[in-house]
C-alpha cells in the first residue's frame, strides 16, 4: 500500500475502543458473577483470540455491534482439552497464564513461534510462589505454558527487575481466588506500571479492592469475587497517537474522537511531549485535538518507559524532525511482536535517516526522509507508524498492511479520513 502525502489536514477520526482495556475486561467479565455488557469493545485479531480462549475455558460471549455480552463462570473455569492458541498475543499468554489455574484439568497456552520466544519465565517463577503449578515447557522455560490447574494459595511475591508489568497483572488477576491474600512486592525497574493501573481500575470496577498503600506493593484480600455489570470502554491512546502524529508532520489539525482525558492510560502522556516538540493540543470532554506547527529543533532525549508503544510513533516523527531524538528506558522492546529497535532502525535507514539502537533504546537523526518499501515484520505498531510518516514523505509503500488487524482494523479507513473521504 502506498500512502500519498498530503498537507492542510483539517480532519476529524475517531478513537476504537481500548485493546488493553478490552482485554482486561473480557478475563475479569468471564470471572465475574453474572452476565455482562462490555461497550464499545475493540473487535481485533487480540481481542479475538482473547475471546476464542475464554469460550474454551468454559465462557459464553456474543457480540452485537462493538457490544460485548459476557457470561460469568463466578470464577470457576472449565477444561478446555485441547492446547488454547493465542497467534501473537503477549498480554493473553500472560493475563490467562495466571486465571488458568482456576480451571480444572490441564490447560495448555500456545501461539506463534514469536510469541514463543517471548519472555515469560519471571511470571511462571512468581505464579508458583503463590501455589499455581505452571511451567514453561518451550527452550529455556518459555512458552507454551502448561498450567495444573488448582486454586493458588496466595501469599508473598517479590518481583524484581522484570521486563514486563504483564506479569503484575496476572498474579492480579487471579489473586482474589486465591485461599489466602496475595502481597505482591515490586523492586527495581518495572516498565510499563500505567498498565498496572489499569488492571487495577477494572479490577475495582466490578468489585474487587486491590490495596496500594505505596508504590510497588499491592494487596488481594482473598474470598473477594468480581460482580458483573455494564462497562464502558475507554478510547485507545496508542491508536489515536498516529492522528497526533498525522497533525504534527503535516502542521495540520487532527481531532481524535471517543478519548477519556482523565484517562489512566500512560500513553496519554505523548501528548505533553508533543507540545514540548513544538505542537498546540486542545482537550474537550471526550476528545483531543492536536494542530501541528513547525517542530522544534535540536537535541531531545525522552523517557519512554511508561509508555513503550509510543516508541514507533516517535521515530516516525524524529524522522522529519530537525535535530536529534534519543530514546531511553525501553530495552524490552526488543521482545514485542518484532524486535522493534532493530525494525525502527532498519526501516529508517531504508528511508534515508540516521538511526542507531542504543542499549536501553534508540536515536534518530531527523533528516530528508525518503520514499521506500517499508518491511513490517507483521508489527501492527511499525506499518501504522510508517504510514503516518507517508503523510509527509512521497513513495512510502506498506508491505503486508493488513498487520494493522491486531489491534486496529479500522486505521485505513480512518487514515482515508484525513484526506477528506
Amino acid at each position: 500500500m502506498e500512502i500519498k502525502p498530503i498537507t492542510g489536514i483539517n480532519a476529524m477520526v475517531s478513537a476504537p475502543g481500548s485493546k488493553s482495556y478490552t482485554q482486561r475486561a473480557l478475563i475479569i467479565a468471564t470471572l465475574a458473577m453474572g452476565d455482562s455488557i462490555l461497550h464499545n469493545a475493540l473487535l481485533s485479531e487480540d481481542t479475538a483470540y482473547v475471546m476464542d480462549a475464554l469460550k474454551a475455558l468454559g465462557a459464553e460471549i456474543a457480540t452485537k455491534g462493538t457490544d460485548m455480552v459476557i457470561s460469568g463462570r463466578a470464577g470457576h473455569l472449565k477444561d478446555p482439552r485441547q492446547a488454547i492458541y493465542l497467534g501473537n498475543n503477549g498480554t493473553a499468554m500472560r493475563l490467562l497464564t495466571g486465571i488458568a489455574a482456576l480451571g480444572t484439568g490441564i490447560v495448555t497456552l500456545t501461539g506463534s513461534p514469536r510469541l514463543c520466544e517471548r519472555p515469560i519465565k519471571p511470571l511462571i517463577t512468581a505464579l508458583q510462589t503463590i501455589g499455581v503449578d505452571a511451567e514453561g515447557c518451550g527452550a529455556n522455560g518459555l512458552s507454551p505454558v502448561i498450567v495444573h490447574a488448582r486454586r493458588p494459595r496466595g501469599g508473598t511475591v517479590t518481583l524484581a527487575d522484570i521486563e514486563s508489568s504483564q506479569y503484575v497483572s496476572s498474579l492480579l488477576l487471579c489473586a482474589p481466588f486465591a485461599e489466602n491474600d496475595t502481597i505482591i512486592e515490586l523492586t527495581g525497574e518495572i516498565p510499563s506500571l500505567p498498565y498496572v493501573a489499569m488492571t487495577v481500575a477494572v479490577m475495582e470496577a466490578f468489585g474487587v479492592t486491590v490495596g496500594h498503600d505505596r508504590p510497588g506493593h499491592y494487596v488481594v484480600k482473598s474470598g473477594q469475587r468480581y460482580h458483573a455489570r455494564h462497562y464502558e470502554i475507554e478510547g485507545d491512546y496508542s491508536s489515536a497517537s498516529y492522528f497526533f502524529v498525522a497533525a504534527a508532520v503535516t502542521r495540520g489539525r487532527v481531532r481524535v474522537q471517543r478519548l477519556n482525558p482523565q484517562t489512566l492510560q500512560g500513553d496519554r502522556g505523548f501528548l505533553p511531549l508533543l507540545e514540548q516538540l513544538g505542537c498546540t493540543v486542545t482537550t474537550g470532554n471526550d476528545w483531543i485535538e492536536v494542530q501541528g506547527r513547525e517542530l522544534a529543533a535540536g537535541d531531545y532525549t525522552f523517557n519512554l518507559g511508561a509508555m513503550p508503544d509510543m516508541v514507533p510513533t516517535l521515530a516516525a516523527l524524529a524522522a522529519v524532525r530537525p535535530g536529534r531524538t534519543v530514546i531511553t528506558h525501553v530495552p524490552h522492546l526488543r521482545a514485542k511482536e518484532s524486535n522493534r529497535l532493530e525494525a525502527l532502525v532498519t526501516e529508517l535507514k531504508k528511508v534515508g535517516v540516521r538511526a542507531a539502537e542504543t542499549a536501553d533504546g534508540l536515536w534518530v537523526e531527523g533528516g530528508s526522509a525518503q520514499g521506500s518499501l517499508i518491511e513490517t515484520y507483521h508489527d501492527h505498531r511499525i506499518a501504522m507508524s510508517f504510514a503516518v510518516l507517508g503523510l509527509a514523505v512521497p513513495g512510502i509503500r506498506i508491505q503486508d498492511p493488513g498487520c494493522v488487524g491486531k489491534s486496529f482494523p479500522g486505521f485505513w479507513d480512518e487514515l482515508k479520513r484525513l484526506y477528506g473521504r
